[in-house]
């Protein structure tokens, strides 16, 4: 049943919101943003047409309070809510509020974000639909005890992992019985500390991984694919650039990737954008499914940049009750797209965070250049949220071309007042693991360890006998 969106509230802050609203603008949506005090004079709220002060800078008190978002929208007469990524996104009591309330939440139903936001949960599903899933306990292991009897089935080495985390936290590896039982209590301590569940589950480690996911859209009924992005350049868990397509997989393997994350997808009714992560075994040629984020995914500009599909406006238009407003035959992929993320972070100083008053900007500009961004110059970063300032997209016909255009963008980006990620992407462009897109999920934490050892004063031979 169709309900026209005429004003859509923003749960979110940052480049989402503002990527939020510029989408909504295009489909003639008046927009309100919420906002903290720390983001009163963030670049959303100058945009959106209304915004609305939810609550002090912490983001328990503002954007993560269920409560007040909801309260605000009513207030504001909103048709719609859309959570962005992260804070609210795949909150399934927070959808099923909005549901209750006839507030249309733009994104799945709280019953496909509670099985897929479930690792476990979405494991099950997974194997019940024959999509391949790495090899691990099949649901939660209750105990120490448990976890043994499942690592001995599974083969050592194994990864324990939060069954409610998220972005690469509450993940620990045991190589063997004695690691295990070192590494158990630890990673369900740190599960219960970071969801608030201590459920863990156990998969097989694999050592020479690539993260590599696809993008889906839906609208409860039909499911279509946008390709994949790989994602496997990562710190701690954590990506910092993303490609699409995979620079490893051939046409075979696509195909068989695309199609399985389809069937996933259909068999949870899913709706609107989604992503289902997949590791790549580059020694075997086998593909896993990991886990499903029921939201808009950071890295989504690539797969918008290869398929030329504007995945917010067309969350827009499902939510509004549209069906898919594209069949897979329409779906085509052409050229190779990048997004790097400028984190306002000191890559010298162990990535530490630095929040400040930004100066003047320069941003790369040209064909096949897109920035999204929360920046604008002498504004003051706030020193209570991610680090993200700006994503830097680039588009090519090849990847090579694509790798040289962002070089080329890298160089002509100046963000003054503080410091960013910018020279680790220019260092990495210059390794050959980079420039041949031969790197699995741990090569850039090694590439790294290597930097430093590099960088280490050698030692002093003063005073010693010749």
């Amino acid at each position: 049943m169709q309900k026209p969106i005429k004003k859509l509230l923003i749960a979110n802050r940052g480049e989402i919101a503002v990527r939020i609203i510029r989408a909504a603008r295009e489909l003639d949506i008046r927009t309100v943003v919420v906002c903290s005090e720390a983001d009163i004079d963030s670049q959303a709220v100058r945009l959106a047409d209304e915004h609305a002060l939810i609550g002090p800078a912490q983001a328990a008190k503002s954007y993560l309070d269920k409560d007040k978002v909801l309260a605000v929208a009513k207030e504001v007469g909103a048709d719609a809510i859309h959570p962005g990524y992260g804070f609210l996104s795949e909150n399934a009591s927070f959808a099923e509020a909005c549901e209750q309330s006839g507030i249309v939440f733009v994104g799945p139903s709280a019953s496909a974000i509670r099985t897929m936001g479930d690792k476990a949960a979405a494991r099950t599903a997974a194997m019940a639909a024959g999509v391949p899933v790495v090899p691990g306990s099949d649901g939660e292991v209750g105990s120490l005890e448990g976890a043994i009897e499942a690592a001995g089935v599974i083969g050592y080495p194994v990864m324990i992992k939060a069954a409610a985390g998220g972005g690469g936290r509450g993940i620990r590896i045991a190589k063997d019985e004695a690691e295990l039982c070192q590494q158990y209590p630890i990673a369900v301590a740190e599960a219960t500390s970071a969801f608030g569940n201590g459920a863990v589950y156990l998969e097989r480690f694999i050592a020479s991984a690539r993260h590599i996911e696809v993008q889906v859209l839906g609208d409860g009924t039909s499911v279509i694919h946008l390709f994949e992005r790989d994602c496997s350049i990562q710190r701690r868990r954590q990506k910092i650039f993303e490609e699409a397509g995979s620079p490893v997989l051939d046409e075979a393997t696509r195909k068989a990737l695309c199609a399985s994350a389809v069937k996933l997808a259909e068999a949870v009714a899913y709706r609107g954008a989604g992503t289902l992560e997949y590791l790549f075994d580059s020694e075997s040629g086998e593909f896993f499914f990991i886990e499903m984020n029921t939201r808009i995914q950071v890295e989504h500009p690539i797969t918008e940049m290869i398929t030329g599909v504007d995945l917010l406006k067309a969350m827009l238009r499902i939510a509004a009750g549209e069906s898919l407003p594209y069949s897979q035959q329409d779906i085509t992929r052409r050229g190779h797209a990048i997004e790097v993320r400028i984190n306002a972070e000191d890559p010298e100083k162990q990535f530490m965070p630095c929040p400040g008053l930004v100066g003047d900007i320069v941003w790369p500009q040209g064909p096949g250049v897109r920035i999204d961004s929360l920046l604008r110059a002498y504004y003051q970063i706030p020193a209570y949220y991610d680090s993200l300032l700006a994503k830097l997209i680039v588009w090519d016909e090849s990847r090579p071309a694509a790798l040289a255009r962002l070089k080329r963008s890298l160089g002509e980006l100046s963000i003054a007042g503080v410091k960013t990620t910018q020279p680790l992407f220019l260092a990495l462009l210059e390794t050959d693991a980079v420039k041949s897109g031969e790197y699995d999920t741990n090569w850039l934490e090694r590439w790294m360890s290597g930097k430093r050892e590099e960088q280490k004063p050698a030692e002093s031979t003063a005073g010693s006998a010749i």
